[in-house]
């Protein structure tokens, strides 16, 4: 299937594929080795949890930050 396949879909047919797509990559992300750059990121941000720098918070706390509902 083509990418000119894919704009003639139906935005349903285009949703089925999407969500076949994810279940997937789901199903088979251990299979995809981790970059070391993304790892290094997550080392950070465990340094900084620990040290106290940065904290953890509810996505409730971070909406009504912003102001939103």
């Amino acid at each position: 299937m083509t990418i000119a396949d894919l704009q003639n879909l139906s935005l349903h047919e285009k949703l089925q594929i999407m969500e076949a797509i994810w279940l997937d990559l789901r199903d088979h992300a251990d299979t995809c080795p981790i970059p070391a750059e993304h790892l290094e990121i997550l080392e950070k941000r465990r340094e900084r949890l620990s040290s106290g720098e940065a904290s953890i918070r509810d996505w409730d706390q971070i909406k009504n930050s912003i102001g939103r509902p």
